[in-house]
């Protein structure tokens, strides 16, 4: 990769950068909202170095063609693999995390919690997967039986035995440390593989509620297909897109 080859990698680095934070929410496919102040810094350093990189590359020129050097610079061929994540930034965005990415990887642990603030009275009331997943194995007030509740994700299958489980992917940072949640759901067809749904149903009941035995399950009551929403890798209620 010669030096002209290089500055413009830099370039096009910087500006798909640019693209997808400041004029899309393509960057929340890849990292956590909080990280795009971070995004914007490199995307404008990157670029600021590929155009300076320009203008003392062509002064140099400039003063060769007088002194007759030659620019021997050069970077390993390898370094061409960097330009199809740069020119993606700008032409085509790699695909969300989805359905494959939860049928390979393990559930998130959920953490120890020892009290739970009382459940509103309207219904249904809209959970996130880990706080129903929570309420059903720790809650030992049973705030969720007979509770009709709606629960928010992507369809993903549930592997040989059938069936299939509504998941969620959380970021930590970014999707490099993504975890997978998911609540397995009776009484309905098997969606297709990352169709986003609201399911509104009550706890299937398997096990002990209230104990580590209850399993994270709902009995579907209505599914409604939805759009992805813009908090999608979060452990949050989702966000309409705008």
């Amino acid at each position: 990769m010669k030096r002209h080859a290089q500055v413009l990698l830099l370039v096009l680095t910087g500006v798909g950068l640019l693209h997808i934070a400041l004029f899309t929410d393509l960057y929340l496919r890849y990292v956590k909202e909080g990280l795009r102040p971070l995004l914007i810094a490199c995307g404008v350093l990157l670029t600021l170095l590929g155009l300076t990189a320009a203008v003392l590359d062509r002064r140099a020129d400039a003063h060769a063609g007088h002194t007759h050097g030659h620019d021997h610079s050069s970077a390993p061929r390898v370094a061409w693999l960097l330009l199809l994540p740069a020119l993606s930034l700008l032409v085509y965005a790699p695909p969300a995390l989805g359905a494959y990415t939860a049928a390979h990887s393990g559930t998130k642990a959920v953490r120890q919690q020892k009290r739970f603030d009382p459940l509103p009275a309207t219904s249904p009331v809209p959970l996130t997967l880990t706080d129903f997943t929570t309420r059903v194995q720790q809650d030992r007030t049973l705030s969720v039986r007979n509770r009709t509740v709606q629960l928010t994700g992507f369809a993903s299958p549930a592997g040989q035995g059938g069936g299939w489980y509504l998941t969620r992917i959380i970021f930590t940072c970014c999707a490099a440390d993504s975890q997978t949640v998911k609540v397995r759901v009776y009484g309905s067809e098997v969606p297709a593989p990352n169709t986003w749904l609201r399911v509104t149903g009550t706890w299937h009941a398997r096990g002990t509620l209230g104990t580590r035995s209850a399993e994270a399950a709902l009995d579907a009551r209505a599914l409604r297909p939805m759009a992805q929403p813009v908090n999608a890798f979060t452990d949050d209620l989702p966000l309409t897109p705008s």
